[in-house]
């Protein structure tokens, strides 16, 4: 395998360690103190994760916040399914205020994980983050630095990293067993509707127990759509398909595909990104295109990215959505249902298959783990901010290099890119009283 590793370098001024440094040594929780957790955001991400850590005997839930009534009464008859009986509140601030609490999770709409993750850090709490890591590209640097200078442990939400096929691609492709290796895919693909999420109107009226203007926080403030909003009983939320809140299938299940790539070869960054996209096909207001085609220009190989969500047609391995990394020996193909190594023709390679196995296939369990490990050792989690941060940041840099039709060469040094036209586009512009700062 050829050698992929970019040497680390400061990412901004301010943040000049934060990328550089080893994990810290501080508060050591004792082995027999079970960890205060208080979850903030109780959707469809909020709920699994609440669900998924009361598995953990250290974790004991004491706190679940949302802006919206029924997600908090569902979030309490689980808590209390599970035997707990965490306080309810509405404003996330105060849970981070709450001193009593060890670590928050953040499961929020997009636009709020940056700031809630800094604040947490700066309340001295450990945070379990989700992905993407933000929506802007200057607020990644932000988390990185908060988590380093309060000395706390920061777990992202790509949970794939601990599961046993992520963990089993990484240790083929640093084997080197693939050979040299100049080019690597992720894809995923499905079948909408035409109509997808419909066409709700703008300043409908807004649901019983939601407070809006909090929901939307330091995003523009704007008239409730419930496409917007994107809490329905039978969907994903669709917040996710609008620019100020997310960054569509790119954020959402990109960072999930690329991230492996990153896993693989010791979290390099690209050097230039081109994307096309468009809404071809569905007829709904949502804002992110259904297909969309990245390329991702490494220092030693090229990356593609393929959303396809009007075609279900599989690739590899029967396989809608998957990473794959191709060599002069073999091709090693991975997603949440397997690890596939597949010799070239003529290779010596032997054929090695990973699938249909329980333990290898956990992933958020173990994830979960980790982060408890880690706040009781003070190392750094399998999914450290800093690893999500340049996920995320690569994914962002797609969507901007197609919604702004231009070529985007990455400036690591300066977290940034030589385009001039596209380098406000990289800045969070935060909605007054909210500001970002570490």
């Amino acid at each position: 395998m050829q050698d992929q590793t970019i040497p680390r370098r400061a990412v901004v001024t301010s943040a000049a360690t934060a990328f550089t440094t080893s994990l810290f040594t501080g508060r050591v929780k004792g082995a027999n103190d079970r960890i205060a957790v208080g979850y903030i955001g109780l959707g469809a991400m909020g709920s699994g994760n609440l669900s998924i850590s009361m598995k953990v005997p250290d974790i004991q839930p004491v706190a679940i916040c949302d802006v919206y009534q029924p997600h908090l009464e569902r979030a309490e008859a689980s808590a209390r399914k599970g035997g707990f009986q965490p306080k309810s509140v509405k404003d996330f601030r105060e849970v981070i205020a709450d001193k009593s609490i060890d670590a928050i999770c953040v499961s929020t709409p997009d636009h709020w994980h940056a700031y809630m993750a800094v604040e947490g850090c700066k309340a001295g709490k450990d945070v379990y983050v989700e992905k993407p890591a933000c929506v802007y590209v200057d607020e990644g640097p932000k988390m990185v630095e908060a988590a380093r200078k309060y000395n706390r442990v920061v777990q992202a939400g790509t949970m794939q990293r601990s599961g046993g096929y992520f963990l089993k691609a990484s240790e083929l492709v640093h084997s080197g067993i693939l050979g040299d290796v100049t080019f690597a895919h992720a894809w995923q693909a499905g079948l909408s509707k035409e109509a997808g999420w419909g066409n709700p109107p703008d300043g409908a009226d807004i649901p019983l127990g939601l407070d809006w203007d909090m929901w939307l926080g330091p995003a523009p403030k704007v008239p409730f759509n419930a496409n917007r909003w994107g809490v329905k009983t039978a969907t994903f939320p669709t917040f996710r398909y609008f620019w100020d809140y997310a960054g569509g299938a790119m954020t959402d299940w990109g960072v999930h595909l690329i991230d492996p790539i990153h896993q693989c070869f010791d979290e390099v960054m690209p050097n230039a990104v081109v994307a096309l996209g468009d809404k071809y096909y569905v007829k709904d207001d949502v804002q992110t295109p259904d297909t969309m085609l990245a390329t991702f220009h490494y220092r030693k190989f090229l990356a593609s990215y393929e959303s396809r969500t009007c075609n279900p047609m599989p690739m590899f391995h029967n396989a809608g959505a998957a990473t794959s990394v191709h060599g002069t020996e073999a091709t090693l193909i991975v997603n949440r249902g397997g690890c596939w190594l597949v010799p070239n023709r003529g290779s010596k390679v032997a054929e090695q298959t990973f699938e249909n196995d329980n333990a290898m296939r956990d992933m958020n369990l173990p994830h979960w783990k980790n982060f408890v490990e880690c706040i009781r050792t003070r190392k750094k989690p399998i999914s450290d901010i800093e690893t999500c941060v340049r996920s995320s940041t690569v994914c962002i840099l797609g969507n901007l290099a197609m919604r702004f039709k231009s070529r985007l060469d990455w400036d690591e040094q300066n977290w940034t890119v030589a385009q001039d036209a596209v380098k406000p586009h990289l800045k969070s512009h935060y909605r007054a009283p909210w500001k970002l700062e570490v």
